[in-house]
């Protein structure tokens, strides 16, 4: 059972106290009484309060006093206003200093029960709401994001500039790549995060639906608006919007977005009045739409309206160093999330899922590994566990021995061979550095300065 609500209680009458703490504490309410102004700033040093009830007009301090003291030093604590000067002018005046609300005396018991109920009310779900969004910005903080290699680095520098301005932004790469979660990120680091962030898919929804969707309808617009309704660009005012796939929007809508990003100012379906919002746009599409361009399937004036900032996000396969880490993650998340005891991967099943190519990219290596974590019997997953096109392994020894035609570039190959076999290490010892310094030959000290210069981060708790 959880603590009973904490209430303060200031007043000089004591048959108004008297009657007032018996019916709170029948309600359930833990209640600390004071006489005066003072004494109820110092119950406040001494111990907090969710609500606090004060009379107005008290011998030492005034309740106007006591609110501006909690107003300033616990904002969190609601307060409400006794008053046997019930004018309107001093409610006013009450609330503009920051009351949660203002009651008449003489006290009617069941209307401040019913008061002090809302208020509470409104103070959990405020918290609440706070929590949340903590928690919300926890999850998309950009470096949450999963990735140690060049590419991504390089990506993350982009995005932590880009968040801090207003422009529009064209998020490109493969299906699976993961443009949704850096359009959150942008979003999260921006001054909007406290403000809605509005996806919608727009080569999810039918043309003659889209249209509504973005815009809104007004009554009897089409058959089946029985009622007004608001589109997502006026659910995103004051935000962001994300606007994916916008490479399947049809040539019409195109040109009502285009107007929309130039003026700001559009008309809902079937309506005249116009509607002014302030949005941020984010845009993404795994087509090439320079090409579509070219090719009269996208209009060229609002690609360049979209095209302000590109952010192009690699696709796995050019992220090779990142995927030993990804699968760690993925492994860890589902056993958590279906509560299964904790799997761990063979080497050689590892090294086989880093050569694979990952045409679905990221969200074909999640699948992958949630299939694996409730089909395999044991806790570690072998080489044969894995689906047979990806079993197709090359030994690690026998990577970029060959020099093919052009050459290599040894610097690098060397770089890239010794970030597996520190992976690998890491792999097999289970993160523990020792065991996975003595496995490549290293002193412990040698193998994290290593890790730093490298930025290898192994395992990660990173959300991708």
């Amino acid at each position: 059972m959880g603590l009973k609500p904490r209430i303060l209680i200031a007043d000089d009458e004591p048959l108004t106290l008297e009657l007032i703490v018996e019916r709170l504490q029948e309600e359930g309410y833990e209640v600390e009484v004071v006489s005066g102004g003072h004494d109820a700033i110092e119950a406040s040093k001494r111990s907090s309060f969710k609500v606090v009830l004060t009379d107005l007009s008290m011998p030492d301090m005034s309740g106007m006093q006591v609110l501006e003291h909690f107003a300033k030093h616990s904002p969190e604590t609601l307060v409400i206003v006794l008053t046997g000067f019930g004018t309107i002018e001093t409610a006013v005046e009450a609330m503009r200093r920051g009351a949660y609300d203002y009651l008449s005396k003489p006290a009617n018991l069941d209307e401040i029960v019913l008061t002090l109920k809302r208020a509470i009310e409104h103070k959990d779900l405020k918290e609440e709401n706070v929590a949340l969004r903590s928690q919300i910005m926890e999850q998309h903080r950009i470096e949450r994001l999963i990735g140690q290699s060049a590419p991504m680095h390089h990506l993350y520098r982009i995005v932590k500039r880009v968040a801090k301005t207003d422009s529009t932004v064209l998020i490109t790469g493969e299906s699976g790549t993961g443009k949704e979660l850096i359009a959150n990120a942008i979003h999260y680091q921006s001054t909007r995060r406290d403000m809605p962030f509005v996806p919608i898919n727009c080569g999810a929804i039918p043309e003659e639906l889209l249209e509504s969707e973005l815009f809104g309808h007004e009554k009897g617009a089409f058959t089946g608006a029985f009622k007004e309704r608001r589109g997502r660009f006026e659910l995103a005012n004051k935000g962001t919007i994300f606007l994916d796939e916008i490479g399947e929007m049809s040539p019409k809508l195109q040109v009502k977005l285009l107007r929309f990003i130039q003026e700001m100012k559009f008309q809902r379906v079937g309506g005249s009045r116009t509607v002014e919002v302030d949005v941020r746009i984010l845009a993404a599409t795994n087509k090439d739409l320079e090409r579509a361009v070219a090719e009269s399937e996208f209009r060229e004036d609002l690609f360049y309206r979209l095209n302000v900032i590109p952010i192009h996000v690699p696709p796995l396969r050019e992220r090779e160093g990142d995927i030993a880490i990804l699968i760690q993650h993925f492994l860890k998340q589902h056993c958590l999330k279906k509560t299964i005891p904790q799997k761990q991967m063979s080497a050689a099943a590892i090294e086989s899922l880093v050569q694979y190519d990952w045409p679905g990219n990221v969200r074909e290596l999640q699948n992958v590994i949630e299939r694996l974590v409730i089909l395999t019997d044991t806790d570690e997953i072998q080489l044969y566990d894995l689906p047979k096109r990806m079993q197709a392994v090359q030994p690690i020894e026998a990577r970029h021995t060959d020099l093919g035609v052009d050459g290599i570039n040894l610097k690098e190959t060397l770089d890239d061979l010794e970030n597996r076999l520190i992976l690998d290490a890491l792999q097999r010892a289970g993160g523990v550095k020792n065991k996975a310094a003595k496995l490549l030959g290293l002193n412990r000290t040698t193998l994290i300065e290593k890790m730093k210069k490298k930025q290898i981060d192994f395992p990660s708790s990173a959300l991708l």
